[in-house]
């Protein structure tokens, strides 16, 4: 990809950026965000200017649109810029842990520029061998979500059977092959012949369940004779339900994502299986990565070398351009990604 253009600072003095107008009722309708134009100020002590190059999109950005009672976060107000997880080089800075020419990662604005204090934000070294996208991809959240999930909340054994819901999503197909790399016996959930293909030729799964083409409780059934030991559940609903139907006793979930029910499905009626938690004596324990954040160095640990040595397969699917982030992020809810969804908003240093 073509270099970035050296920007001197002070040259950037205004941003593109997308707004929240319209909480959304179920899909993120037309109407819900606009494109806008914000100015840009010179910079107050301790503030940075941010040129973002990558955005990641991630299923949990549709409840930030909502004002959903006892949300982890504050949603996002109407008015204000659309929040999302970057990667960007840094054009100009008033704070010490921050140099011009350095690459940080953090929760920022849907912009290609933004000004920030430097909160919620990281320098990022480029991991040797590792292109900048898929370090990206990779190491802001998935991989971390994915790593964290499994072995700080899930904590399979090696031996044991671990099933992961939407396998061939970002942090599924991480998370799979995690369980995989740590010596478990690996089942992944996805649609579609190409994903699951994609799961057992290439991320090495032990055994993949097609939910658009058979039943995916007669094939656990199949499948995990035994039990499921650990599920990594990323869909909720019907698929959570068949799972649960047969949990291993003493089995762990570990609840990633409930995308099915994003779309205006909050509130729905909790899974019919609930009861086994009782009769399998399961431990159910909810996460939320940003609780991680502080201790990303020890994901790190593990996901960087197994990126620079091939034993971490990850697909990227990159939209090109601030202007197609909204109608990308829909596609999501429709299995309409194919990997780690983001969007190239500029070009990387």
């Amino acid at each position: 990809m073509e270099a970035a253009k050296k920007i001197e600072p002070g040259s950037v003095t205004s941003a593109r950026y997308w707004r929240l107008d319209r909480r959304p009722e179920v899909e993120i309708e037309d109407g819900c965000l606009s494109m806008q134009t914000m100015p840009i100020a010179p910079l107050a002590e301790g503030q940075v200017l941010m040129r973002a190059i990558y955005l990641s999109l991630d299923a949990t950005n549709r409840l930030w649109m909502e004002d959903i009672e006892g949300m982890y976060m504050p949603p996002v107000a109407l008015g204000t810029p659309m929040l999302g997880f970057l990667l960007a080089e840094v054009m100009d800075s008033r704070n010490p842990g921050f140099k011009p020419g350095q690459l940080a990662m953090g929760l920022g604005f849907w912009s290609d520029y933004m000004v920030t204090d430097g909160a919620g934000w990281t320098a990022l070294d480029r991991p040797a061998g590792i292109p900048l996208p898929l370090a990206f991809g990779v190491l802001a959240i998935a991989g971390p979500t994915a790593w964290f999930g499994l072995l700080d909340v899930g904590r399979p054994k090696p031996g044991q059977t671990v099933v992961v819901s939407a396998a061939a999503g970002a942090a599924g197909s991480c998370a799979a092959q995690i369980a995989r790399l740590k010596g478990c016996r690996v089942i992944g959930i996805a649609g579609g012949a190409e994903k699951c293909a994609w799961l057992k030729n290439e991320a090495g799964l032990d055994a993949v369940i097609d939910y658009k083409a058979e039943n995916v409780e007669q094939a656990l059934r199949r499948l995990a004779p035994e039990g499921i030991h650990v599920l990594y559940e990323n869909v909720g609903g019907d698929i959570l339900d068949a799972s649960l139907t047969h949990m291993a006793q003493n089995g762990t979930v570990v609840v990633c994502g409930l995308i099915s029910t994003y779309n205006g499905g909050i509130g729905a009626a909790g899974p019919k299986m609930f009861h086994n938690v009782i009769m399998k004596r399961l431990r159910i324990e909810g996460f939320v990565v940003l609780d991680y954040f502080a201790r990303y160095a020890e994901a790190w640990a593990e996901l960087i070398p197994w990126l620079q040595q091939g034993q971490l397969k990850f697909r990227l699917d990159i939209a090109e351009g601030l202007d197609h982030a909204v109608d990308a992020l829909r596609s999501m809810y429709h299995s309409g990604n194919s990997g780690k969804l983001m969007v190239r908003i500029g070009a990387e240093p």
